[in-house]
């Protein structure tokens, strides 16, 4: 590796973006949130990250709080380069000698041009050089499977826009599947059935919010509550409520049935070798998804297949893609664009 060059993986997610610089380790994790302001055809960024999350459902018209990535892949281009210009200049430092080579996570079974645009994106951020690698070998590789070896390894990627499964072998993947339902999806399921049951009309982040404090994926032994503000939908006054772990699983069951199947369906084509190797060995579930309570319990009971959580989930792709890019020979064999 050239001298002074900064190596650096991006974890670019619906929800987050997490960036790992080498001999640093995870320098950066923020929302993948833009603020902008339009006028006439000017576009201007306004804010990026955390900053512009506050931001969200609090701004006057001319400002728009967005996210510039819709299931797992690039919806606005302008606003994502303006955003991984920001991030990646935040890590390396914006006047630095050597421009960084950068190894980003894209979803696996995304299209060429979407590739291209990922590529494009992180070209004109700044990067010298631009490697690809598919999500779930990533968050193989974060999770600290062997998949060097001639054996079955199951991953789950749960992220904020799609759920991808997949198994690797060999360094490869060797057969996947993709649902672009995420933590995202979860949210707007929430929104839904709140405004359905109770009238009230609550936004984004206090969806996300209910999910993180009460959500889980099966009922509890004891479940926990909480109080929600909202307006009314009828009165158009604030009016506040209170939910229960019981109603999250209710609202996102169609949801979480979504990602139950996609695991089926690459289990269904899943080698029968390696399909033994799985049942031993179990799925480790990463991503942020990975988090809501009772995830691995009830993929447990729903797939026959035992399911753990990975050892710091958020963070499993971004250090597989760092890992991947230090050992850029050996996966340069199975993975085309790298």
């Amino acid at each position: 590796m050239a001298l002074f060059t900064p190596y650096v993986a991006v974890d670019l997610g619906t929800v987050n973006v997490l960036v790992h610089e080498q001999g640093r380790g995870v320098a950066l994790q923020e929302p993948s949130v833009v603020a902008i302001s339009e006028d006439g055809n000017r576009t201007t960024i306004v804010e990026v990250g955390r900053a512009a999350k506050e931001m969200y459902g609090r701004t006057p018209e001319q400002i728009e709080v967005m996210r510039p990535l819709r299931d797992g892949v690039i919806a606005d281009y302008f606003v994502t380069q303006g955003m991984l210009e920001y991030f990646i200049g935040k890590v390396v430092g914006r006047f630095h000698l050597r421009k960084p080579v950068v190894a980003i996570s894209v979803p696996y079974g995304v299209t060429s041009v979407e590739r291209r645009a990922v590529r494009e994106a992180a070209l004109a951020a700044g990067s010298r050089e631009v490697h690809l690698i598919p999500e779930p070998l990533a968050a193989a590789i974060g999770a600290g499977l062997p998949i060097g070896t001639p054996t079955g390894n199951m991953v789950v990627d749960l992220g904020g826009g799609s759920t991808e499964a997949a198994v690797i072998s060999m360094n490869g993947i060797v057969c996947a599947e993709s649902v672009r339902v995420g933590g995202v999806h979860l949210d707007e399921a929430l929104i839904a059935y709140i405004r359905k049951k109770y009238n009230l009309v609550i936004g984004e982040p206090t969806a996300e919010a209910i999910k993180i404090k009460v959500g889980a994926a099966a009922e509890l032994d004891q479940p926990l509550e909480m109080q929600v503000q909202g307006r009314d939908q009828i009165a158009g006054l604030p009016k506040t409520i209170t939910i229960n772990t019981s109603e999250v699983v209710e609202a996102t069951r169609e949801q979480l049935a979504a990602i139950t199947n996609v695991i089926r369906a690459v289990l269904a084509k899943t080698p029968p070798e390696l399909a033994a190797d799985i049942i031993d060995r179990g799925m480790a579930l990463t991503g942020g998804g990975a988090l809501l309570r009772e995830i691995d319990t009830m993929l447990t009971r729903e797939t026959g297949v035992p399911a753990y959580v990975a050892d710091n989930p958020l963070a499993c792709t971004v250090l597989g893609a760092a890992k991947a890019l230090a050992e850029r020979h050996i996966l340069q064999r199975t993975i085309p664009d790298f």
